[in-house]
């Protein structure tokens, strides 16, 4: 009998430790990690992660915000309609720098000014987010991810009394240019940005939404300072570990503007043979039709059917136009109606209306794209004349 209950009463005394918030000493520390950015896409950005380390405890434990889980029920579903949910965890530091070391990516450190109430309050609240029940939330990539939580969670430690300084190389910016700084603009994660991001992003971005990049994390904490004390947010800044230099891979031969050139020139190359012989190649008319068709299709799921805040009002549907799935009969027929010259006119207005866009900064699309979009004008064009 005694063998059967002593498993539960081990279980309910871990449970009651676990319980029991442990008490800081007045030598701990809480600092925030900035990890900078890697080579793939979804490091591209960056990571932070809050240390707590106190010695008398033998604590030196990491939180950060931003984990998801592959394995969760419908997680690319949710994932597509922007309903995943990330959440919080714990690593022992060491693991965590020895991790990011290992990718050579450089960690820093930021030694926050913080009362011992204040460290006690930011430590607890951690550790209550980091219960199961508590630890997921639906994430945001401007304004509820890894980055931004920091922010929020350093804020409640202080009662909401941290003042943020501009940085001294500050710039204003649009949230696209920030995401863009990040990347390599003639790159397939860079079109893929500008394709599915609409022009909601391309609206200058407030100084305390650069935020959303953890980089800017390290930037603005550097300059601030907690109201009515008079003291910086940061007592000390150290690099925990430097990136190493590493040769970079000239990848202009898989590059957007390289592949889309070559199609944009076989486009304009076919075009003029048709116009040679004035007779239009049913079949780059249908793939063309259907691919820009497609491509609308899934904008405007984007921007109607998910709960992503980026993908409203994407101009990107002035080159993909989603009815031009509709109209692909006509491509098969000699003679067309009268109404599908005055959709062809319609189509090149609307490639006008983009480059007009573009011009004044309403939307920024992709370099890469450039070549596809002057074939495309070229092509409607012909159209237009053989169809007349």
């Amino acid at each position: 009998m005694f063998k059967k209950i002593l498993p539960i009463l081990l279980l309910c005394f871990f449970n009651l430790l676990n319980a029991q918030q442990i008490e800081l000493s007045p030598k701990a520390q809480i600092s925030v990690l900035t990890v900078d950015p890697g080579p793939s896409l979804n490091d591209a950005f960056g990571h932070n992660a809050f240390r707590v380390k106190d010695p008398t405890h033998n604590i030196d434990q990491t939180f950060d915000y931003g984990r998801f889980d592959f394995e969760a029920p419908n997680f690319y579903l949710n994932f597509a309609k922007g309903k995943l949910n990330y959440s919080i965890g714990d690593t022992a530091f060491y693991d965590f720098l020895r991790l990011y070391s290992y990718y050579n990516r450089s960690v820093k450190e930021q030694v926050l000014n913080l009362s011992q109430p204040e460290k006690q309050t930011l430590y607890n609240y951690l550790l209550e987010n980091n219960k199961p029940e508590n630890r997921n939330y639906l994430y945001d990539f401007f304004y509820d991810n890894c980055a931004t939580k920091i922010k929020d969670v350093a804020n409640i430690a202080v009662n909401n009394q941290l003042e943020f300084n501009l940085p001294e190389d500050f710039k204003d910016a649009s949230f696209r240019t920030l995401i863009q700084n990040n990347l390599n603009k003639n790159s397939w994660g860079s079109l893929g940005i500008d394709v599915a991001l609409g022009a909601v992003i391309d609206k200058k971005a407030r100084p305390e939404d650069h935020m959303f990049l953890p980089e800017n994390i390290y930037k603005f904490f550097q300059n601030a300072t907690i109201k009515g004390r008079g003291l910086p947010l940061v007592k000390e800044s150290r690099v925990l570990y430097e990136q190493k230099p590493t040769l970079q891979s000239n990848a202009f031969f898989t590059s957007p503007l390289f592949i889309f050139g070559l199609f944009g020139l076989l486009i304009i190359w076919l075009t003029y043979k048709d116009y040679k012989t004035n007779k239009p190649r049913v079949w780059l008319n249908v793939t063309l039709f259907s691919l820009t068709g497609a491509i609308g299709v899934f904008i405007l799921l984007l921007w109607f059917a998910t709960d992503h805040t980026g993908t409203h009002q994407n101009y990107n549907l002035l080159w993909a136009f989603a009815l031009n799935l509709l109209v692909i009969p006509q491509l098969y027929k000699k003679q067309t109606n009268i109404w599908f010259i005055k959709y062809l006119k319609f189509l090149i207005i609307l490639l006008c209306l983009l480059t007009l866009h573009w011009i004044v900064g309403v939307q920024v699309f992709a370099i890469g794209l450039i070549p596809f979009l002057i074939a495309l004008m070229i092509r409607y064009v012909f159209l237009v004349h053989y169809y007349k």
